[in-house]
Parts: structure tokens; sequence; C-alpha cells
């Protein structure tokens, strides 16, 4: 693959990826259109998806939008379709969507919780079994999920989010097992705290619960991390292309830490 701008579906293999107008999304829309694929990309905002579009063709490859609530099955059935339509069957699939939530738990609002767990868990069951169902042949070669290292341990103020995440973890794992034998590679990576408007977003919640400013609960949630730093989206767009990649055939299953030593398990 040259991932030149006059390729077409024939011989430019498809990633698809959900919340892929900013953060991390947008990070591996790029990572995968400078390896050569064309890029089906989901959020719900048009704006930024136009915006994260037009970078993947200036990259040299093909890109198409589908504005879509991962929350709604019947919503990203219609977008799967489209994409497909337009670019081709998909061979990466790229289960980003997701947002954080929280807080004192006696205290949590229930529609808090259910928006939490469809957007971080049932979405990803809805745009894989979309993707599975709208395939033709053997062209799924590899399903990667964004959990989060709080899918490994329980994370204070955010057991709706550690939640599921674990869930995501789970679902990963069980598929892996379920799609080995047609050779689909099945993982999910796992960030520690990323410098994302998802991380800004936790760490001004942070600072809420802790009574201090924004920057004082950066530098302590800083300190926890062994490296001492947050993680950039382009390093966890770099471990999503390597497990989309010919050299991970032999990885499935797996939940792989990307957190500056965070967590060790």
């Amino acid at each position: 693959m040259t991932g030149t701008k006059d390729m077409n579906k024939d011989t430019q293999k498809v990633a698809l990826i959900t919340g892929a107008g900013r953060g991390i999304g947008q990070a591996a829309a790029l990572r995968l259109a400078r390896d050569g694929y064309s890029v089906g990309l989901l959020a719900r905002s048009r704006e930024q998806l136009e915006e994260t579009a037009a970078a993947v063709r200036e990259a040299g490859s093909r890109a198409a939008i589908a504005v879509c609530d991962v929350r709604s099955a019947d919503a990203v059935r219609e977008a799967v379709h489209a994409i497909v339509s337009e670019l081709g069957p998909v061979s990466v699939l790229v289960n980003n969507a997701g947002r954080g939530g929280g807080g004192i738990t006696a205290k949590m609002e229930d529609d808090l919780w259910r928006e939490v767990v469809d957007t971080n868990l049932n979405s990803i069951f809805y745009v894989t079994k979309a993707v599975l169902n709208e395939n033709t042949g053997d062209a799924l070669e590899s399903i990667i999920s964004i959990a989060s290292t709080g899918g490994k341990q329980g994370v204070i103020y955010a057991a709706a989010y550690s939640a599921s995440k674990h869930g995501v973890i789970g679902f990963t794992k069980s598929l892996a097992l379920e799609l080995a034998p047609r050779g689909i590679t099945v993982n999910a990576v796992c960030p520690g705290f990323v410098e994302t408007e998802l991380g800004g977003q936790a760490r001004r919640n942070y600072a809420r619960l802790w009574g201090v400013d924004e920057e004082n609960a950066r530098k302590r949630i800083e300190q926890r991390v062994p490296m001492g730093r947050y993680i950039q989206p382009d390093e966890v767009a770099e471990m999503v292309a390597y497990l989309a990649s010919p050299g991970a055939k032999g990885i499935t299953g797996q939940a792989l830490n990307i957190c500056g030593g965070l967590g060790n398990y």
C-alpha cells in the first residue's frame, strides 16, 4: 500500500474508527492513513469529522464520514453500511468512542450511569456487530478497542467509567476466542492519563472533588505516573497501528497498557 490519492477500494484496505473527530480517534485515523488505509470516520460532530477527513486526504488516503450517535444500534448499522458502501469492506475496526463520568457513587444520577455504559461499552457491541454483519468475505483482519488502565483496576470517583472499561476488556477477550479460527485478531489498548479533551475534563473533575485548582490536580495526577507525564494521543495511535500491522498477527485477546508505567499489570 502506498497511500496515494488515486487508490481505489479494490487496492486500499479500509479502517473504520469511531470517535474519530478528535483526540485518540483523530490521531489513529491519521496514523492509519499514513500506513495506506482508506479511513471511515464516525462521530457525532460533522465539523470535527470534516476536519479529520481533510487531514486524512492531505496524508494521501481516501476518507468517508458518517455522523452517528454510537449509543443507537440503528444509527450504527446505517453508518457502517454507508462507510462500507463508499470505501469497501472493513479490514481494521478501531472502537474508540467514549466518555468519562463518575463522581461520588451515592450521588450519581442514574442517567449518567446509563450514558457512560452506553457510550463506552454498548456502542462497542453495536459497532462490532454491524461490521461483522456488513462485511463480506475475509476482509476483516483486526478489531482494536480503546479501553483504559481503569478497565483493569478500580478508579476512585469513576465507578461508571471503570465498570464500562472492565466490560470492554471482557468483551475483547471473549470475542478474540470466537474469531481466532477466522484469523481475526481482537485486542484492547489501555491508555492511562492521556492529554485529550476527555483527559482535561477528568482533571477538572478531580480538581473539584479534591478542592484544588486544575494545575494542582495535574501535578497530583502526574505524580502517580512513574514517567511523570500524560501520554499523548499520537502514542496511543502508534499502539493501534502496531496491532493492525502484519507484525501483530500472533497477538489476540490482550489488553495492552500505554500509560507511562501507571499500571504494570
